[in-house]
């Protein structure tokens, strides 16, 4: 379950968790300000500045054949909304769908009990050794609720700006007026520029039928996978030596950047060993080439692109065979 000590048993397996749907004062949220891939939702000015409560439909798949065999008894699935700066906690028990089997319910969130970034997630409860409530798993990565941003990211070091790359304001831009999307790291922020010029992005990201959003999130993912490797290898450029002729591992997002992902680039090595290997293959030359697959796929990884585009054949699958009958 995680890299706690517990003293009873507890699951190995993990728990996903997901958020279908959102309503801010019984409205739709705009699918946009939703992302699958990032785990997070953006409510600031959901659609008027006055919003009193938003309801979010989560749903949880449990590893169900460990639970079949575990010892314990009278369990549970609770979906847990949080916010550490409010000390705010919110607990709704969700209940088991007997057909997918999986754990589905709704939150509801009080706008005036919440003030910046909430998480939510859930626990899973059980008796062990005749012990009630005691919590023997949880979702791996909560989702992240921001009452403060436009655009969901989940790290607030990133920057979403949108534009038109042919006729838009950023003169420099225009040379690559048919790229979708690009990543700038020459900043203290990343910043990722949508092009609007376009046609038909901002309306897919915007979908509203069950196909229209899978394909949304696997372009969310697309983008995504693409920040994550621009900024690994803007992070990569900028580590240096010492004095002492020792890599140092640059500051800010780029250490960031470098810790989470060179775990999955360079599987086996302690952070600063991986530093050291990286630089030389990069600066020597010798098998810097051969890394790069191991890159896109951390950053693919990081972005969930494997999951939402097993969700998008799956869905498409599913909406062609309606069609047919």
């Amino acid at each position: 379950m995680s890299r706690i000590i517990y003293p009873y048993a507890v699951l190995s397996g993990r728990a996903e968790v997901e958020i279908t749907r959102v309503r801010v004062d019984s409205r739709p949220l705009e699918y946009a300000r939703i992302s699958p891939s990032l785990q997070t939702v953006a409510l600031d000015d959901a659609g008027r500045d006055d919003w009193q409560e938003a309801v979010f439909d989560v749903r949880a798949v449990l590893p169900e054949e460990e639970i079949a065999y575990g010892p314990w008894s009278e369990l549970a699935c609770v979906a847990v909304l949080k916010e550490s700066t409010t000390n705010t906690r919110t607990v709704q028990r969700l209940t088991k769908d007997r057909g997918s089997g999986a754990w589905q319910g709704s939150v509801r969130m009080r706008r005036s009990r919440h003030r910046s970034r909430a998480t939510l997630g859930v626990q899973i409860v059980a008796a062990v050794e005749g012990v009630r409530g005691r919590m023997i798993g949880r979702s791996e990565t909560d989702w992240v609720i921001d009452l403060q941003a436009e655009t969901p990211v989940r790290d607030k070091e990133i920057r979403i700006v949108e534009a038109d790359f042919r006729d838009g304001p950023y003169a420099w831009l225009r040379p690559l007026k048919d790229a979708p999307w690009f990543v700038d790291t020459s900043g203290d922020m990343p910043t990722v520029y949508l092009n609007q010029g376009i046609e038909g992005l901002t309306a897919l990201l915007r979908g509203s039928s069950t196909v229209e959003k899978a394909t949304a999130a696997l372009v969310n993912a697309q983008i995504v996978s693409d920040v994550w490797e621009t900024m690994f290898h803007a992070a990569v450029s900028e580590i240096e030596l010492d004095e002492n002729g020792r890599p140092r591992i640059p500051i800010g997002w780029r250490e960031s950047v470098l810790e989470t992902m060179l775990p999955d680039v360079l599987p086996g090595l302690s952070p600063a060993d991986a530093i050291v290997e990286l630089r030389a293959r990069r600066e020597e030359g010798y098998g810097w080439t051969e890394l790069q697959s191991r890159i896109q796929y951390a950053a693919a990884l990081r972005a969930q692109l494997p999951k939402q585009l097993a969700t998008t054949l799956r869905l498409t699958a599913r909406s062609s065979q309606g069609e047919d009958r």
